[in-house]
């Protein structure tokens, strides 16, 4: 595959976006919650939201990743909230090049440490965090339904 380009997700993006979403078992989101982070409109003074696209060479939409930061009073955390990828291009780079770009935006943002949850089963998923950097720090028992699953409970130091 050729190089992934990651930007800022416009209003425009927000069919594929969605379309991927449904497609994928991953959280689904209303489409309200995608325009609000497209135009700002959940910006609050300690709470900024991110989401990105990852497209092809035609400007197809690949894939998507979502995340937070919390601005505390001495600090800031970012939480990795969700990567989704299409089916046709996963094992390609994308989701690691979406990862990257939003560790980026959070560094940038001055964060300390990007969180995330993760299926106990996903292990492809798990790999990926794995080999960007993140660590496993612990569990959260029942969190996922849909089917009924753990979580894995992972965090990346960017100091």
């Amino acid at each position: 595959m050729s190089a992934v380009r990651v930007r800022a997700a416009e209003v425009f993006d927000l069919p594929a976006i969605l379309e991927i979403e449904r497609a994928a078992e991953a959280p689904h989101w209303a489409e309200q919650a995608y325009a609000a982070m497209v135009t700002g409109a959940d910006a609050e003074a300690q709470l900024q939201r991110r989401l990105l696209v990852a497209e092809d060479a035609a400007g197809g939409v690949m894939g998507f990743t979502a995340g937070r930061l919390l601005r505390l009073e001495y600090e800031s955390i970012a939480e990795l909230e969700s990567v989704v990828v299409r089916d046709s291009v996963r094992r390609q780079g994308v989701g690691r090049a979406l990862c990257r770009a939003l560790i980026d935006w959070c560094r940038e943002q001055r964060a300390r440490v990007v969180e995330l949850e993760v299926r106990a089963s996903n292990e492809a998923a798990q790999a990926l965090y794995r080999g960007i950097g993140f660590t496993e720090i612990g569990q959260r028992a029942v969190y996922y339904q849909h089917p009924t699953e753990d979580a894995v409970l992972m965090s990346l130091r960017l100091e």
